[in-house]
């Protein structure tokens, strides 16, 4: 069974950091390219950042270049994102997922608020 279970959201202060972490399960987690993506409310879900089988991070977001860093440890099966300098408009449920041609796995996310 595919299970792909975000953690490590919560509250915090502009200017703050947090850690998201994504476990993944049920399948080959080295052999797929892996994507953070995140939805506020009443807009759609957006591309965070994506980072390769082998790595190498790519299609960072605009708005998060420079304080945002996705990481992948391929012998945990875990995906993270190191989210610094954080705004309020960074305020979002935050998913990952594994990136398939035929339809990418998701988590069910991690809330993320970003308030005084």
């Amino acid at each position: 069974q595919v299970q792909l279970v975000e953690s490590g959201g919560g509250l915090v202060q502009p200017g703050g950091s947090l850690r998201l972490s994504c476990a993944a399960s049920g399948f080959i987690f080295s052999i797929y390219d892996m994507s953070w993506y995140r939805q506020a409310p009443g807009k759609e879900r957006d591309l965070v950042a994506t980072i390769t089988t082998f790595g190498a991070p790519t299609n960072y977001a605009d708005s998060v270049k420079g304080r945002f860093i996705i990481s992948r440890d391929n012998t945990k099966n875990t995906l993270y994102l190191q989210m610094n300098r954080l705004k309020p408009e960074d305020t979002a449920l935050y998913y990952c997922a594994a990136v398939r041609r035929s339809g990418n796995y998701w988590g069910r996310g991690t809330q993320v608020t970003v308030s005084s």
